[in-house]
């Protein structure tokens, strides 16, 4: 199994540029990350650009009206309680953490709203420590592959972080978060481009 996925990694980042280090503030990150639960990838984009465009620190969003944060983040979905939550964090990081988002699991899952995916999302993309951020899309592609057999990410997280190799921890939700937009979509996988078909167990099942 372990070779079949360091494989998958390795075709993976052939096809796919790493994303990890353009990303660099773990507030933005968080913040971003926090307004992708429960939307489309494209309208936390088009959230997270229109409220960093208006206010571009901890101290300002924690100041904002709850109302003037829901105009500019409403396309996220769920802008109310989305609005009260980013709030609320920044303004705890700003009063409780000196204006620095922290760097441990434990202390990001303090922050409300925050989750394991969230919390691992800020480490991998704001810290660049080892982590696995199980989204939608890695849940989905682990499963298919038949690395694992999960009903729910946290499950997923854990059998991944005694699969893979810490070294691979990193840059494996980027490079399956753009796999499953590309290819190994929720719906109608594009197996006809699939670099790493003979190693899914979702596609064999389908062409027997």
């Amino acid at each position: 199994m372990r070779e079949s996925i360091l494989y998958t990694i390795n075709a993976l980042k052939k096809i796919y540029k790493l994303r990890i280090f353009e990303e660099g503030d773990p507030y933005r990150v968080l913040i971003r990350t926090i307004l992708s639960q429960r939307t489309r990838d494209e309208n936390t984009d088009n959230a997270t650009a229109k409220l960093f465009a208006k206010y571009s620190s901890i101290e300002q969003i924690g100041q904002a009206r709850p109302e003037d944060l829901q105009k500019l983040i409403k396309s996220a979905g769920f802008y109310r309680v989305k609005s009260q939550r980013i709030k609320e964090v920044s303004q705890i990081i700003r009063d409780e953490y000196q204006g620095k988002v922290p760097d441990t699991l434990g202390e990001l899952l303090k922050l409300p709203g925050v989750g394991r995916k969230t919390a691992n999302c800020v480490l991998v993309f704001g810290f660049q420590k080892p982590a696995i951020p199980v989204d939608t899309h890695v849940h989905r592609i682990s499963n298919r592959l038949g690395w694992v057999h999960t009903k729910n990410p946290d499950q997923t997280e854990k059998e991944l972080e005694d699969l893979i190799p810490e070294e691979y921890w990193i840059e494996l939700n980027d490079l399956l978060v753009q796999f499953g937009q590309d290819i190994c979509r929720p719906i109608n996988p594009q197996h006809e481009r699939c670099p790493i078909s003979e190693q899914c167990t979702y596609y064999q099942e389908i062409i027997k």
